[in-house]
């Protein structure tokens, strides 16, 4: 059971990622979109953030919206694998 609550974990961070590229959701819309609580919603923006990607926050006219920008975290990870090896 505890590999399906990674697994679950994991989906639902590539689905905040993937609603967050669409474009136009905030916290509590990513929340009612995916079924979960908003704080649930922000740990997962944080991870995602954690992670490399680039994720901020733009005032639009509608509200709030979350906005993913820069560089990749696959660059972000490369760039970071090369300052190790570097320091080595």
């Amino acid at each position: 059971m505890q590999y399906q609550r990674s697994l679950d974990i994991e989906q639902r961070l590539q689905a905040v990622l993937s609603l967050i590229r669409s474009g136009g959701y905030s916290t509590p819309m990513l929340a009612e979109q995916l079924g979960v609580s908003i704080p649930t919603v922000s740990r997962d923006v944080t991870a995602l953030r954690d992670r490399g990607h680039e994720i901020h926050s733009e005032r639009k006219p509608g509200g709030w919206q979350y906005v993913l920008a820069g560089k990749s975290p696959s660059s972000a990870r490369f760039a970071n694998s090369k300052l190790r090896e570097a320091r080595l």
